[in-house]
């Protein structure tokens, strides 16, 4: 496999071979299990396992061979990672913190991929879209039968009637949108604190495409029409099951700016900015988490990265 460029959005850079080839052969797991080099990636309540500390090593996942822990409630094949082929495993938390007792070594997704390396990100996002999944997906949707995990993980068949049951993943468009002096709008939700603002965002509809999702959300929920729709990049957001869509749009032509007006019910504020009105902001302004594309977008229409505390830096005059 290639590696991704590195201007991929958060989530999006991982070079893991999911190796669906082993996901029917009924001897996988067998053979997974005697493997001396096979791993397994631990979750608890959508956290993962981290390894312990020392001096001068990187953060990673803390990966063990299976006789190394107890037995599991479900277990998915994520695929190899080199050559090292790595299973997801879920654990309640009698389990887990047999495992680990550490509280701080099981960490969710937004704080664990900040620090991990790409091919440990791809694995910690994998794993936890897979588990989400299996968690809402215990009974048929069709007859309300228990369904069991086959195909490694990678499906649930009902006990019924015996059809299979796939992981699904929900599009949402994000969009940055400007105006025609290159502002950027930021809106803040309902549902977030004070003060944060981040681009607007919104479901696929069923018979939707992306650009009319994404007219039709801007038009919702800031009264605008958009046009010039651009797509960019993706980024898979398994909290608990979307795939991220970003997309650029301007507003069209004839349309005053000023026209923009938050639905008030999912959007309370809008705003619009320049690139230095954005940067003096910070004390006024949350941005979107480092982990996300909405702040990846923000950064690519920006010229430059956003510091830890999530501000911008003052554009530069010169």
């Amino acid at each position: 496999m290639t590696d991704p460029e590195p201007s991929a959005p958060p989530f999006s850079s991982a070079v893991i071979d999911r190796d669906a080839a082993e996901r029917d052969d009924p001897t996988f797991a067998a053979r997974f299990d005697a493997d001396p080099s096979s791993r397994v990636l631990a979750v608890r309540g959508g956290r993962v396992l981290l390894a312990e500390r020392f001096e001068g090593s990187e953060p990673a996942l803390d990966l063990r061979h299976p006789a190394d822990l107890p037995a599991s409630g479900l277990r998915c094949y994520l695929g190899r990672d080199g050559d090292t082929q790595v299973e997801l495993r879920i654990f309640d938390d009698a389990t887990a913190d047999l495992i680990e007792p550490e509280a701080a070594r099981w960490q969710g997704l937004r704080a664990a991929a900040p620090v991990l390396a790409a091919n440990h990100t791809g694995l910690a996002v994998e794993a936890i879209a897979l588990a989400n999944w299996h968690a809402g997906h215990s009974h048929c949707p069709r007859c309300g039968a228990p369904t069991e995990p086959v195909q490694a993980g990678w499906a649930r068949r009902c006990e019924r009637e015996g059809n299979l049951v796939f992981p699904r993943t929900d599009p949402a468009v994000i969009v940055l949108v400007t105006d025609h002096d290159d502002r950027l709008l930021l809106g803040s939700n309902a549902l977030w604190e004070q003060r944060r603002f981040s681009l607007l965002a919104g479901f696929v509809e069923p018979g939707e495409s992306l650009e009319s999702a994404v007219i039709r959300e801007i038009g919702e929920e800031a009264g605008l029409l958009v046009d010039r729709v651009e797509y960019v990049a993706s980024q898979p957001w398994p909290m608990p099951a979307s795939l991220m869509l970003g997309f650029t749009a301007r507003i069209a032509a004839g349309v005053d700016p000023v026209e923009a007006k938050a639905d008030g019910v999912e959007i309370l504020e809008l705003r619009w900015f320049t690139r230095n009105e954005v940067g003096a902001a910070f004390g006024d302004v949350v941005l979107p988490g480092e982990t996300s594309i909405a702040r990846w977008l923000i950064e690519r229409w920006y010229g430059g990265p956003i510091d830890p505390e999530g501000r911008l830096p003052a554009w530069p005059t010169s």
